[in-house]
Parts: structure tokens; C-alpha cells; sequence
């Protein structure tokens, strides 16, 4: 194998479109030659993704990791057979799909912390498939911090063509997010993706924050997160020296940021910069696993149950993953 650790490549919900997008994305002969990897699976479902996205891909499948051998052309399939070679029903969450896409992610995370992986791409999982195969954390990205002692904050990016958005809150009930809102907590996602910018070339990041409650909370009058905990986090990064601002209603920053004004939003939950995003770019969007030693993505876009096996899922999002992965897989410094 190459001196430079390879990039584990997952294909995610093996019910959903993730495996065909997987091999799409694997037929480029520029990506398959661009950076080493290899993939992590079920053979059975790698060779019905292939049928289903109408490719054929040169592919030797191993047991041991230490057995793979970088071939021109050729990929390498680090067989799990968490299946034992029968394929989940396709389009629904399964315990049988979500166990094999939790076991390739747990087989992911043990290469990398051996320093046998530079990082991981997998494809679109499904959440709550995970959640039937195994999963206890509240998502995959908890489950990485825990595997990888990760004690310092982390959150998904979210990355639309230049624009990225980082949360403060992620996968909680919506009624929940004011009680997880601290000022510690806004200055550690502000610092977070000002730092994964800059790792990723980007020298001045301009970061926008988002107020929480509508208008920003109106000076008071519908609230007062921004006035006791998100205001004094702005201010207190911007005499960090970190280009931050706000925090803004979140129904127009989104706006003075696609037109150019900001790199980033920092949002305060999911949904707050997840629905501007998608709007903005669902079909290429990039999600970015914040905070973990080494790099971690997919598409923005989801398992896409009532569309997979049709070969017709879009491969742009999953495509500028790869791209990211490998750049910042390449750079001399992780992202933690």
C-alpha cells in the first residue's frame, strides 16, 4: 500500500441510493487514480450497485486490510459481510441494511485509528436504519466523537458551492435547542468552522452568527438568547481576532451571504441553516464532520429511499465530498 494512509470509501444505507451513487462516483478513472482508497462493505451490495448504475469497476475484494494492493484502475473491497451476501429490501429502513452500514462505519473508524485510513467518505446513510443496526448516539457524528475520544466540540458543516454554515445545536428536539444554548457553546462552533476554513484555504473567513428567536429577538421583545448568550459570543470571538458578526435574523442572512457578504453562518439549530442550504445547492451540497482527527463526508443529500435502485440519483454532492476529503487528507494538518 501507498505511504500515504488511503481514504476509507463507505457506501452507506445499502437500501438506499448511497451504493449506486458509490460506484458512479468510482467509475471516474480520475477519481478512482487521484488519491488511494479503498471501499469497506458487502461485497453483494457493491456488485448490485454497480449493475444499478450501469458500470463496471475492476475490483478485488480482501479480508485483511493489509492485503490490498494499489493497482491502476482497480479498487480494493474491504469485505465486512455483514449481510452474508443477501441484499436488504430496498427503500425502507431495515435492521438488517442499518447493522451493515453501522458495521462499516465501526470497521471505518478502527482503520483509522490505527493510522490505516487518512479519512472517511462514506455515502448517504439513514438515520434511523443506523439507529436499528446499533447505533445509541444521537448520529453518526456522536458516535465518531466517542469512538475517536474526542472531548473538545464538534458539528457538521454544511457546504453549499463557497458558503458554509456550522450549528450550534444539531439533532435535538426543537423545543430543547434554548437549553442547550451557551455562550461557550456559539464561541466554540464560531472557532470551529473558522478554523476548518482556513485549513481549507481560505485565509480571512467573514462568519456570520444567526440569532435564535425571530427578528434576533427584536432587541428583547421576542426573547433574550441574543442579548444574554449569543451577543456576547460574537463579541468575544471578534476580540479573538476572528472576522465574526451578529447575530442576524436568520431569514435574511441567508440572503447577504448567497450573495456574497459571508463565507459562513453559524446557526443555533438544524434546521435554521439546513433548509437555506438546500434550497440554495440540495443536489451538490456538501456535509463536513467538524472537529474529528481527520477528515469525514458525504452529500448533503439524504438515502433517498423512494427513488434508489433506479440509478438515477445525482452523484454532485457525493463527488465534491471526495474533493474535500482528499484536499484536506493531502494537508499536513488534520482537522481537529
Amino acid at each position: 500500500m501507498s505511504a500515504v494512509p488511503p481514504l476509507a470509501v463507505l457506501l452507506g444505507d445499502p437500501a438506499g441510493v448511497g451504493p449506486e451513487m458509490a460506484a458512479r462516483l468510482l467509475s471516474n478513472p480520475d477519481n478512482l487514480n487521484r488519491f488511494p482508497l479503498f471501499i469497506v462493505g458487502d461485497a453483494c451490495v457493491w456488485e448490485d450497485a454497480q449493475r444499478v448504475a450501469g458500470v463496471r469497476i475492476d475490483t478485488t475484494i480482501v479480508r485483511d486490510i493489509k492485503d490490498i494492493r494499489p493497482v491502476s484502475g482497480q479498487v480494493a473491497l474491504l469485505e465486512i459481510d455483514a449481510l452474508g451476501g443477501r441484499l436488504p429490501e430496498r427503500g425502507q429502513s431495515t435492521e438488517l441494511a442499518g447493522r451493515a452500514a453501522f458495521l462499516a462505519l465501526e470497521r471505518a473508524i478502527e482503520l483509522v485509528s490505527a493510522g490505516q485510513a487518512s479519512g472517511i467518505l462514506f455515502a448517504p446513510l439513514n438515520k434511523h436504519s443506523l439507529k436499528l443496526g446499533g447505533l445509541e448516539a444521537e448520529d453518526e457524528l456522536r458516535h465518531m466523537q466517542e469512538r475517536f475520544g474526542v472531548s473538545e466540540f464538534v458539528c457538521e458543516f454544511n457546504i453549499t458551492d463557497a458558503l458554509w454554515t456550522s450549528r450550534v445545536t444539531s439533532h435535538v428536539p426543537l423545543r430543547e435547542v434554548a437549553d442547550h444554548l451557551s455562550t461557550e457553546g456559539v464561541i466554540e462552533a464560531i472557532n470551529l468552522i473558522d478554523d476548518a476554513l482556513r485549513r481549507s484555504g481560505l485565509s480571512e473567513p467573514r462568519i456570520a452568527v444567526c440569532g435564535l428567536n425571530p427578528h434576533a429577538g427584536d432587541g428583547g421583545s421576542i426573547g433574550r438568547e441574543e442579548i444574554d448568550l449569543i451577543g456576547p459570543a460574537v463579541s468575544e470571538a471578534a476580540a479573538r481576532g476572528l472576522i465574526a458578526s451578529g447575530p442576524y435574523p436568520s431569514d435574511t442572512v441567508f440572503i447577504r451571504a448567497r450573495r456574497g457578504d459571508f463565507d459562513a453562518v453559524v446557526c443555533m439549530y438544524h434546521d435554521q441553516g439546513q433548509i437555506a442550504m438546500k434550497l440554495m445547492g440540495f443536489d451538490h451540497g456538501v456535509t463536513l464532520h467538524g472537529g474529528l482527527p481527520v477528515p469525514v463526508a458525504t452529500s448533503a443529500s439524504g438515502s433517498a429511499f423512494d427513488i434508489a435502485g433506479k440509478g438515477v440519483a445525482n452523484v454532485q454532492g457525493l463527488q465534491r465530498a471526495f474533493d474535500l476529503c482528499v484536499r484536506m487528507a493531502s494537508a499536513p494538518r488534520s482537522l481537529q
